[in-house]
C-alpha cells in the first residue's frame, strides 16, 4: 500500500482523526474502499468512475484522498448547493481536522455575480420603473458596497428568477472584459484572481463545458491547469455537455439584446440613432419567431430533420425568420455608427453579429452527424447539438504536459484575466514554459446512480470513458429492513385516462393516514397538475395535511416547508412534483416516509434527442429499447426511488403505480436496479405497512 494509501486508511478508521473529531462520523467500508481506490487514480492517474449507493460517505471518500495528496484538484458539481456545502462546510471542516496549508477557492458562472456596471446602469432600465424595482436595486446597491465576494447568493430576498437579476449580472455576451469601467474591481476576476491562486477549486458542471466550449476560440473561463480532476454528481455530465458544446439560438438572447440596445442608447447616445426603432423591430422580430412556432401547452421540444422544425408553416416560419435577420442586419448597422463611443456599443455590435450567424446556421440543413430540434415554452430554443460528448470528453481526458510552474501570483492572473485568453487544460505547452514530461492526469467521476448494470455503460459509453475503472459500492442501508416496495395491480395501466385521479386517490387516503409524509413523484407535468389538482380538492382542512405543487412556489420554499412537517403544530405535507426533484432532494426524518411514482419514466417517445440517440443504437445493431430506452428508465426509477431512505433511522414505502413492473420481463431487470427493499403483495399489506409507520416513526425495527 502506498503512503498515500496509508493516510487514507488511517484516516477514515475507526481510530482516526475524524472518527475522534466529526460529531457523527462512522467508519464505512464502502466509503474506504471507494477512497482507497481514488487514491490509487490520484497517484496512478487514469480515469475512475464509482457508483456509490446513497449513505456511503462519497464526498469524504474522494476529498480525503484529493486533500492528502496535495495536488492541485478541481471538484465539479452538478448543483449550485453541493457546491457551496462543499466549499463552505465539508472541505473547510476536513482541512481543519487533518491540519492541512490548503487554499480553498469557489468558482461560479459569470452570471452568479454581481455586476457594478450593470448595476450602475440599472435605474435607466425600462424594468427600473417597475413597481418596487427602485426599492429593490437599492437594497442591491447597499449590499455591493459590503460584500467581498459579489456572488448574489448572499443578497437575500431576490429571486434568480427576478426580471432584476439579469439588469446587474453579466453573461459571456454582455461582459465588456477589460474595457468594462468597473474591471479592476469586478467579482467575477477577482473571483478568477482567487481561483488560480487556489490549490482545490470547487466549480460546477455549467461552468466546466462552458470552458470546454470555447477553448478552442481562445477565450477561456480561467479554470487552473490541475493534476485531478473530479466530478461529483456525474451522471448529469453528458447532458450538460451536450447542452454546452452544441448551437444554440433563443428568444431570451434575442430579448435581452433588444432590452440591452435601448437602455444602452439611450444613456449613452441619446438622438445618433433611433433606439426605439430598432430595439421595436428586433423583439417584434423576436416574438413573432416565437408565435410561428405555435401554440403549446408546457415545454415541447418539435423535430427538425430538415430545413424546418416539424409542425411548423413553412411560410410563417420562413418569414419570421428573414425578418429577424434582417432587423439583426438594421441593427449591427446603427451599432457601427457608435461604436467609437463607448466600449459598451462594441459589445453590442460583436453580440449583434453572433446572433446573425446563428440565424444563418439555422436557416441551413441540420449537421447529419448531431441532432437539432426547436425546444418551445413561454419562449422558443434552437438547439443543434452532439449527441453525446463521448468524442469531446476523451480527447480531454488524454494526458498533457503540466507546467512545473507553481500557481499564478496575482499579478500573473490579473494579466492573464485582460487578455481572457488563459486555457484551462492547454493543448499544446508553451515554448517558454518548462514542461515535465507527459503525465496521465487523475479524472474521478462520482454519483450514487451511474447505470443498471456492473459496466455501468449508461454512463460511460456517452461520456467517452471506455478505458475507465469502474467501481460499485453498495449502500450501507438496510434496504430489507428499512424500506418495502409496492405496485398496486388494482389501477388502472397507466395510458387509461383515469390513471392520474387514481393515483391521486390512493396518494390522498395515504397522506391521510400518515398525516402527510408523502412525496409523489410524476414522470410529465400534464400529470403532475392533474394529481396535484386531485389531492388540493380531496385534501382539505380538515385532513390537516398541506399539498404542495411543484411550480407553485420557488423550489427552495417547497423544499423547506416539506422539510419541516408537521413540526411546530403544522400541517405535515404532500409534495407533487416531476423533474428536478427526482434527484439532489434529500429528507431524512420521519417528514418524508412515503414515495409514490405515478408510472415508469421511460423517456418521451417524441423526443428528438432521445430519438437520434435510438436511431443511431439501431444503426449499430442494438435494441434502441433494451439498449438504450430501458437502462433511461432504470437510472431514473432509482434516483426516484433514492428519495425514500437518507440514513440509518429512516423507513418507508415506495409506490411504483404502474404494473408493468411486475407483468412484463423487463420488470424484473429494473426491480434489480432498485435496492433490494421488502414487497408489499397487497393493498392489505401496503395498508399495515402504512399503519406501522404511523404508530411507531421511531421504531427501528422491521415493519
Amino acid at each position: 500500500m502506498s503512503l498515500l494509501g496509508q493516510r487514507v486508511a488511517e484516516t477514515l478508521s475507526d481510530h482516526g482523526v475524524l472518527a475522534q473529531v466529526v460529531p457523527g462520523f462512522q467508519p464505512r467500508q464502502g466509503q474506504t474502499d471507494m477512497a482507497m481506490a481514488v487514491s490509487q487514480t490520484v497517484q496512478e492517474g487514469g480515469q475512475l468512475v464509482v457508483e456509490a449507493g446513497t449513505g456511503v460517505g462519497k464526498t469524504y471518500a474522494y476529498l480525503v484522498p484529493v486533500l492528502l495528496s496535495g495536488q492541485r484538484a478541481l471538484v465539479s458539481t452538478a448543483t449550485k448547493a453541493l457546491q457551496d456545502q462543499l466549499f463552505s462546510r465539508d472541505i473547510p471542516r476536513l482541512v481543519e481536522v487533518l491540519g492541512l496549508p490548503i487554499r480553498v477557492a469557489l468558482l461560479k458562472g459569470r452570471s452568479n455575480y454581481l455586476c457594478l456596471h450593470r448595476m450602475e446602469q440599472a435605474r435607466h432600465s425600462p424594468e427600473a420603473a417597475e413597481p418596487g424595482a427602485q426599492r429593490a436595486l437599492a437594497k442591491i446597491e447597499t449590499w455591493s458596497q459590503a460584500t467581498r465576494t459579489g456572488d448574489m447568493a448572499e443578497l437575500t430576498g431576490l429571486d434568480e428568477r427576478s426580471s432584476l437579476w439579469p439588469l446587474v449580472t453579466s453573461t459571456r455576451d454582455n461582459c465588456l472584459g477589460s474595457s468594462c469601467p468597473r474591471f479592476k474591481a469586478c467579482h467575477v476576476m477577482l473571483a478568477r484572481k482567487e481561483a488560480m491562486a487556489a490549490d482545490v477549486v470547487v466549480i460546477n458542471h455549467h461552468l466546466f463545458f462552458a470552458d470546454m466550449a470555447v477553448r478552442e476560440s481562445g477565450v477561456a473561463e480561467l479554470l487552473p491547469t490541475v493534476r485531478v480532476t473530479v466530478f461529483d454528481e456525474a451522471h448529469q455530465l453528458n447532458e450538460i455537455g451536450v447542452n454546452f458544446l452544441g448551437k444554440q439560438l433563443s428568444t431570451v438572447q434575442l430579448l435581452e439584446l433588444s432590452r440591452d440596445v435601448l437602455a444602452t442608447g439611450l444613456q449613452l447616445a441619446r438622438g445618433l440613432v433611433d433606439w426605439q426603432l430598432l430595439s421595436g423591430q428586433l423583439e417584434k422580430a423576436s416574438r413573432d419567431l416565437r408565435l410561428a412556432a405555435g401554440m403549446h401547452r408546457g415545454s415541447v421540444r418539435l423535430r427538425w430533420t430538415q430545413s424546418l422544425p416539424e409542425g411548423v408553416d413553412a411560410s410563417e416560419w420562413t418569414g419570421a425568420m428573414q425578418t429577424l435577420s434582417q432587423s439583426l442586419q438594421l441593427l449591427e448597422a446603427g451599432l457601427e455608427m457608435v461604436t467609437e463611443l463607448a466600449p459598451d456599443f462594441q459589445r453590442l455590435s460583436d453580440r449583434t453579429r453572433e446572433l446573425l450567424q446563428a440565424v444563418a446556421l439555422f436557416s441551413s440543413l441540420p449537421d447529419p452527424e448531431g441532432v437539432r430540434w426547436a425546444e418551445v415554452t413561454a419562449q422558443l430554443r434552437l438547439v443543434e447539438s452532439p449527441l453525446d460528448i463521448a468524442d469531446a470528453f476523451s480527447a480531454l481526458t488524454q494526458p498533457i504536459a503540466l507546467p512545473t510552474a507553481s500557481a499564478p501570483t496575482n499579478e500573473e492572473a490579473d494579466a492573464a484575466s485582460e487578455q481572457d485568453q488563459v486555457h484551462a487544460w492547454p493543448l499544446e505547452p508553451s515554448a517558454e514554459t518548462h514542461q515535465e514530461p507527459v503525465v496521465q492526469r487523475a479524472w474521478v467521476f462520482t454519483s450514487a446512480t451511474l447505470g443498471d448494470d456492473h459496466t455501468l455503460r449508461w454512463f460511460t459509453q456517452p461520456c467517452g470513458l471506455s478505458s475507465a475503472t469502474v467501481l460499485q459500492v453498495s449502500s450501507p442501508f438496510d434496504y430489507a429492513r428499512q424500506a418495502a416496495l409496492y405496485v398496486p395491480e388494482h389501477l388502472p395501466k397507466p395510458g387509461d385516462p383515469g390513471h392520474a385521479v387514481q393515483v391521486a386517490h390512493l396518494a390522498a387516503e395515504s397522506a391521510r393516514l400518515l398525516g402527510g409524509r408523502t412525496l409523489v413523484l410524476t414522470t410529465t407535468l400534464n400529470a403532475m397538475r392533474t394529481i396535484g389538482e386531485q389531492l388540493q380538492s380531496q385534501l382539505d382542512a380538515s385532513a390537516n395535511v398541506e399539498v404542495l405543487v411543484q411550480g407553485q412556489s420557488p423550489k427552495r420554499r417547497l423544499m423547506e416547508r416539506f422539510r419541516e412537517g408537521a413540526s411546530g403544530g403544522r400541517a405535515g405535507c404532500v409534495l407533487v412534483a416531476s423533474a428536478s426533484f427526482w434527484e439532489g432532494f434529500d429528507v431524512p426524518g420521519d417528514a418524508l416516509q412515503l414515495v409514490i411514482i405515478d408510472k415508469l419514466p421511460f423517456p418521451p417517445p417524441g423526443d428528438p434527442l432521445f430519438e437520434a440517440r435510438s436511431q443511431r443504437v439501431t444503426r449499430e445493431g442494438r435494441s434502441a429499447f433494451s439498449d438504450h430506452a430501458l437502462p433511461e428508465a432504470a437510472v431514473a426509477l432509482k434516483q426516484g426511488a433514492g428519495r425514500l431512505i437518507r440514513s440509518e433511522a429512516d423507513r418507508g414505502v415506495l409506490v411504483v403505480c404502474d404494473k408493468r413492473l411486475t407483468s412484463m420481463s423487463y420488470g424484473r431487470r429494473l426491480i434489480r436496479g432498485l435496492p433490494e427493499m421488502r414487497r408489499l403483495n397487497s393493498n392489505e399489506e401496503f395498508q399495515a405497512a402504512l399503519l406501522q409507520l404511523t404508530t411507531d416513526a421511531t421504531n427501528s425495527t422491521t415493519f
